[in-house]
């Protein structure tokens, strides 16, 4: 027998390696910050030009329903610059927008951005706990009731009614039995987390009915792939299955979904805290569209989209911690 010695060869670096996976995923989030900006400069152009094509004079629209004096007209124009050429009071508002600067309210005599702030808390609190309940929904209902065929049809039925009953009445259900009847939670109230029970209920329910579905039907998709074989095979219980090995899998669809739904819960927000009479954004947007105050309502539109471009940039960023052959793919991507 012939011993042959070879020469060694040498290795080929795997495309998705950790240096170009990472370089891979930099990429991807310069690009996303890139494409949120964009999102957030056109939100703040169309506010401008909004201002500018309202019928009447700019000074009549900005005022509202205040009346107009020579003193405020004065101030207004000085403040937009409206003596100037609409480049420049352009160039002017885009960056005091940048800056956190709306201008003033003189509707109620203060910044604009003192008054969000002001009333920023409640409504945070309120949309967070939502989604917090949307989640906790989804998830359990997914889990309890994929490929399980009775506990499915009441799901179904149950998801069905959630999605189509509108939030201000499923509140205003809330309200007569948990405050009025049964005296459990505060009818209208701001302090602690029993006056939030209720509005975060109202708000999150239907949100959470369409993710269950979504991440129900990924789920069961995912119990039939071959690494489920493989774990069942190890003797792994079923719940230990579905919640640390399917949900992973199925998550990619419902979170794509929460992120575009998670920027209607703002929307949502402005009816259930007048119906629940809590303070927030929503009371600012409703009494800033009766009273007409432009400036406020073009600051609520603008942060709104600063929420939706948050969140989706938030989302696009979780897809390869919960999907690792994301991670692969961004590392070929980078090492072309």
């Amino acid at each position: 027998m012939t011993l042959e010695i070879t020469a060694p060869q040498t290795v080929e670096p795997i495309a998705g390696t950790a240096p170009s996976a990472r370089a891979g995923t930099a990429k991807r989030v310069v690009l996303r910050v890139i494409s949120g900006i964009g999102v957030l400069w056109g939100a703040i152009t169309l506010s401008f030009i909004g201002v500018r094509l309202a019928p009447g004079d700019t000074v009549d629209v900005l005022l509202g329903e205040q009346p107009r004096t020579p003193e405020v007209e004065a101030a207004i124009r000085a403040e937009w610059g409206l003596d100037s050429p609409a480049v420049v009071q352009y160039a002017r508002y885009l960056w005091n927008v940048s800056h956190g600067d709306f201008g003033r309210s003189y509707v109620l005599q203060r910044p604009v951005a003192e008054v969000l702030g002001s009333q920023a808390g409640p409504t945070l609190a309120l949309t967070g706990a939502a989604l917090l309940v949307a989640l906790v929904f989804a998830v359990a209902v997914a889990t309890l009731t994929a490929r399980r065929r009775r506990a499915r049809a009441v799901a179904n039925a149950v998801e069905l009614a959630l999605v189509s009953t509108p939030a201000f009445w499923l509140g205003i259900v809330l309200l007569s039995v948990f405050s009025f009847q049964l005296k459990i939670f505060p009818v209208a109230a701001n302090k602690g987390l029993s006056a939030l029970v209720l509005p975060a209920l109202a708000l999150g329910l239907s949100l959470g009915a369409v993710i269950s579905q979504v991440l129900r039907d990924g789920l069961e998709r995912a119990l039939d792939e071959p690494f489920a074989v493989t774990v069942r095979s190890w003797s792994v219980r079923e719940s230990e299955l579905r919640l640390r090995h399917g949900l992973r899998h199925a998550a990619l669809p419902a979170v794509t979904l929460t992120g575009w739904l998670v920027g209607g819960l703002l929307g949502g927000a402005v009816i259930i805290e007048e119906v629940f009479g809590r303070p927030g954004l929503g009371r600012v947007t409703v009494e800033a569209v009766l009273a007409q105050d432009l400036p406020v309502v073009l600051a609520v539109a603008i942060l709104s989209a600063f929420v939706y471009v948050v969140i989706s940039t938030l989302v696009d960023l979780l897809y390869p911690l919960l999907d690792p052959r994301l991670r692969r793919d961004a590392g070929r991507g980078g090492a072309r």
